[in-house]
């Protein structure tokens, strides 16, 4: 056990940890009083050697969770070996990785683009579809969020990540979620594409419905307009698929993936269909994308996931934890929803004073808007560790 003293000197390291960051951060980001030290599948340590169950799973990339040795050991021999390698240069890492993420996308999703987040995929897909078409606008949905770079940005519904910094890229319009006949009568001949989630994640966890896609996909494909599935939080197992769109079977003519990609390190990518024309060289391009590192922890990545089956782990314990959290009838609960293990849980108030209370039960977990509790734990939580969540989440809900 620590002394005291030793006590005294892990506060005071915590206390000088924060303090730096606020003398140097840019200020755009809102800290929880924690300062995380290290992580191991779904747990998470505190600079207190506090354990936490990982509820956050880094905004959706953790879903293979912390510190995977076999992730952990591809990264260290990529980065002793080559870690750069831009795409004027073929790449045989790069090669690889095409080939190990081909085999789990969507049928008819051939070619790839790499860049190094989700966002920069979305900005790619929009100028993709743009290029492809020659149409000019581009159609997304209420509560939709796509990114904040300026024209993922634009696609992005929230007003309060949008008026500082209007105007935005013109020809973007939002239309209803799951409302077909509104889609129906916005999609036209300059329409260039349509681009949704197939779970709205940051909007509240809305899943759309199979109605809806395939509805969609009709519509977009009838009057010469493409679909952009966005990916970003729902790929690589996160709801029980590999990517969202196959409990569907609703085929993209591009397809924006991040987050969990590549194991933690930064990556993005667009799967691209044969519909998309007009990619020919200088179109587009990257720096860092496609680099050596980041599609060695990608390839290590995807084969740890397969090795575990985690689009199975998702499924059965998203439909586990899902069942436990509907059995708690709290009264301030409104509606829990959601798709393997990304779920929220809507309250008829507002969510930050549970996230805090979470916190101090050892719990961390996302809001999703003002009043939604956002779930987004890896993969490799244990049954155990579910049940401790919802006996944390019990506790905070009835104050």
């Amino acid at each position: 056990m620590k002394t005291a003293g030793e006590h005294r000197q892990v506060k005071l390291r915590s206390m000088t940890t924060q303090q730096t960051e606020q003398q140097y951060t840019s200020g755009v980001y809102a800290k929880r009083d924690l300062t995380v030290i290290r992580g191991s599948d779904a747990t998470l340590w505190d600079d207190q050697d506090r354990a936490y169950i990982d509820c956050v799973g880094g905004q959706g990339v953790s879903t293979l969770g912390h510190a995977n040795p076999v992730v952990a050991k591809a990264i260290a021999d990529q980065a002793a070996t080559l870690v750069s390698c831009p795409e004027m240069f073929y790449s045989d890492k790069r090669a690889r990785f095409y080939q190990v993420l081909k085999n789990i996308l969507p049928d008819g999703l051939n070619r790839i683009y790499l860049g190094n987040s989700g966002t920069e995929a979305v900005e790619a897909a929009l100028k993709f579809a743009r290029i492809s078409t020659g149409r000019t606008n581009l159609i997304a949905t209420v509560r939709g969020f796509h990114g904040r770079t300026m024209g993922a940005l634009s696609a992005t519904y929230e007003p309060k990540y949008r008026e500082g910094f209007m105007p935005l890229v013109p020809g973007f319009s939002h239309v209803p979620f799951n409302n077909l006949d509104a889609m129906d009568k916005a999609i036209n001949d300059q329409t260039a594409a349509v681009i949704i989630e197939v779970v709205q994640g940051e909007g509240g966890v809305h899943p759309a419905t199979d109605e809806y896609l395939h509805g969609v996909r009709s519509l977009t494909a009838d009057r010469g307009a493409l679909l952009i599935l966005d990916e970003v939080q729902t790929g690589f197992a996160r709801t029980g698929r590999w990517f969202a769109c196959m409990h569907s079977g609703v085929k993209p003519d591009l397809m924006t993936m991040g987050k969990a990609i590549a194991g933690g390190v930064p990556m993005g990518g667009v799967a691209i269909a044969d519909t998309v024309k007009n990619l020919g060289p200088a179109v587009h391009g990257s720096t860092f994308g496609g680099n050596a590192l980041a599609c060695a922890a990608g390839i290590a990545s995807i084969g740890e996931m397969q090795r575990l089956d985690v689009p199975r782990m998702a499924a059965e314990k998203g439909e586990y934890m899902r069942e436990r959290l509907e059995e708690l009838n709290a009264p301030v609960i409104r509606e829990v929803r959601g798709k393997g293990l990304l779920l929220g849980v809507e309250l008829k108030s507002k969510v930050a004073p549970f996230l805090k209370g979470l916190q101090a039960e050892g719990v961390l977990a996302l809001p999703a808007g003002m009043n939604v509790l956002r779930f987004l734990p890896p993969a490799v939580i244990t049954h155990e560790q579910i049940d401790r969540v919802i006996e944390a989440t019990a506790r905070v809900l009835a104050g």
